[in-house]
Order: C-alpha cells, then structure tokens, then sequence
C-alpha cells in the first residue's frame, strides 16, 4: 500500500471498520440446494471435455474442481449469507467501491465427492485488504474460505477473493469545438500527426507444461499433445493423462481443419488491445480436441454452431503470433450453445 494510501484509510478510519469483520461469519449452516449428483457430473464433464473413467458408472465420484458447484446459489441466489458478510459489503457500497470482480480462488480437496452426498457448508471473512489500487480502480479485496462438508464430514475448502472497487476514471476525450470558417487566411501546410501506439495484446502465459505449444505456434505449426500410454489426444496441455494417468507424451500436428461447437461474442468488458465486439470459438479439431481461439473471415454475427474453419496463423504486433480459425463457408443456422456478452 501506498504512503499516500495509507493516509487515506488512517484519515477515515474505514479501514479499522473492514478489519473487524476479519473472523466474522461470512455464511452459516448452508446447505447444497441438490446433492452430488451423475447429471450434474455428467454435464460438467462434457462442459470441460473430461472423459476420466473415475467419474462414469456405479462407483463415479464427482471431479475435485466442482467442489464449488454444489454450494452454488442459482439464478435465485444465496439464501444463507451472514448479516455480518452483508454489512461488510454494505459497508464498501457505502464508501463507493460499488462495483466487484473476482480476482482468485484456491482450493482444497480432502475426499471425493460422490453422488447422493447431502453438502453442507460455512464460511468465514478470512480477510479484507487495506486499500489497494488496480488497473481497474481503487477498492478492497475480501477474502472468504467455505468448508465444504459430506455427511458432517470436511471434504475440502474453497477461499476465493474477490475486489470491491470505485472504477478508474477514464481519461476525458479532447472535445472537438466547431469553430468558424475564417476567409481569406493563407493555407498552412499541414502538420504530421504523432501516430497513437496501440496497446499491445496479453502475453500468453508460457512455463513448463506449455512450453512446446507455443514453441510449435511460432513455427507455424498446432501441435496436439498425446499420451505415450494410451494414445489419448489432449488439448490443452497437461502434464499428464486425464485418462490412465500416465506422464509420457508425445505430439501430433494438426491438420488445421476444424468445426465451431460453440461460441461467444464479446462486447462488454473493452480492452484497450481489442476491438469490439468480435467472436471466440470453442473449436471443435478433426483430431478430435477442443481449443478457444478467435473466429475471423466474417462478420462476427455471422459466426455460427457447425460453421467450418480452417487454422491460421495471425501477427498480432511484432512479437506475438496466436492461431485463429478462418471461416471457409457459411455453416449451419445458430444452434444451442452460442451466446453473447
């Protein structure tokens, strides 16, 4: 935290305010509106395309990572929020860091879920950081962790944070005032324009696991990771099997042919580097695997469920080149499971 920070939360005192709640109930006796369940898991999995034969059959235990969707409140939202949790977030309202954004989880896993376990669960304010300024604004982060329970029995724990926030102000526009025509002036020579830079793009996250995607991406080339076991493709890559466990693999090239299985349009939130709204494909390879990627060629409303696409390779500035997916032809009309934001 900033000098100029800290003097802000020591002249309000609202700092000391948030502190208190640190240790507070965040959420009590709540319980999982449906139990473990194989429709729900079954669901999940093809969302995810997770073919794990753990979580198929008799004896299926649900993925550790839906731990959180068992808790969750619905479109009808939570019922089992603390008044402390409530004043706490009332309590930043009221400073004007009205907006919020998720930032992080982490979780925890003791036992397998399985289906027909009744969940129930607490949580608890673990902690609320003195003032903070982001790229999004200035605000305070709240953490929460949820004991997730079994039949009575701890199963895991789920802490996730999240940014109670005043939005940065955007810089003002220059206004552009009509002026009159002046006659009789002598032309001037027009002046060169300072070019604006545009904001570069995000940078791919690139460490051990991913290494040689990225590695094949600035050769041109979309390699596919398989299993030296099982001879399982997978994307995106992992360091090892999700179907027999192994942690041998080798690469396949794709082909570069491909369908859209689904797709959004983003409009909402801008990013500086980015141009909307445009459309991001869930895209289905003829090898089988799934990727996330643009879809060009055409107009983004005009993407659609089935719709072919061929891979290609775009230079987004001089140091990053990702693959996209050009469309060939007019696909089928929309489908389930497009959508935009």
């Amino acid at each position: 935290m900033s000098g100029e920070e800290r003097a802000h939360d020591a002249r309000d005192g609202l700092y000391d305010r948030l502190k208190a709640y640190e240790g507070k109930p965040a959420a009590i006796a709540g319980r999982g509106k449906d139990p473990v369940n194989l429709p729900m898991i079954r669901h999940w999995c093809e969302a995810m395309g997770d073919a794990h034969p753990a979580y198929r059959g008799p004896d299926a235990v649900a993925p550790p990572t839906m731990l959180q969707a068992w808790t969750m409140g619905g479109l009808s939202g939570h019922q089992d929020r603390s008044e402390a949790y409530g004043e706490l977030l009332g309590l930043l309202d009221g400073a004007g860091y009205t907006s919020v954004v998720a930032t992080d989880c982490e979780q925890e896993y003791l036992r397998p879920l399985r289906p027909g376990d009744e969940i129930t669960f607490d949580a608890v304010v673990e902690s609320v950081s003195p003032r903070k300024t982001t790229k999004l604004g200035t605000g305070h982060f709240v953490t929460t962790r949820m004991d997730v329970r079994a039949g009575g029995e701890l199963a895991g724990t789920h802490r996730f944070r999240i940014l109670k926030y005043a939005p940065a102000a955007r810089p003002a526009k220059p206004a552009e005032a009509a002026k009159p025509v002046e006659a009789a002036k002598p032309v001037e020579a027009a002046k060169p324009v300072e070019a604006v830079e545009r904001p570069r793009r995000p940078r791919p996250v690139v460490n051990r696991d991913n290494a040689g995607f990225w590695e094949g991406v600035s050769a041109h080339r979309l390699l596919i990771q398989r299993c030296a076991a099982c001879g399982t493709l997978r994307f995106p890559w992992l360091p090892g099997c999700n179907d027999c466990g192994a942690g041998e693999w080798d690469t396949v090239e794709a082909g570069g042919e491909g369908t859209v299985h689904s797709y959004v349009v983003m409009h909402h939130p801008p990013f500086p580097a980015f141009d909307p709204p445009y459309a991001v494909g869930l895209i289905e390879l003829a090898e089988g695997v799934r990727m996330i990627s643009n879809v060009v060629g055409v107009p983004y409303d005009k993407v659609r469920i089935g719709m072919p696409v061929r891979l290609e390779f775009q230079r987004v500035d001089e140091e990053l080149e990702l693959p996209v997916f050009r469309a060939v032809e007019d696909g089928p009309a929309a489908g389930p499971g497009e959508g935009e934001r």
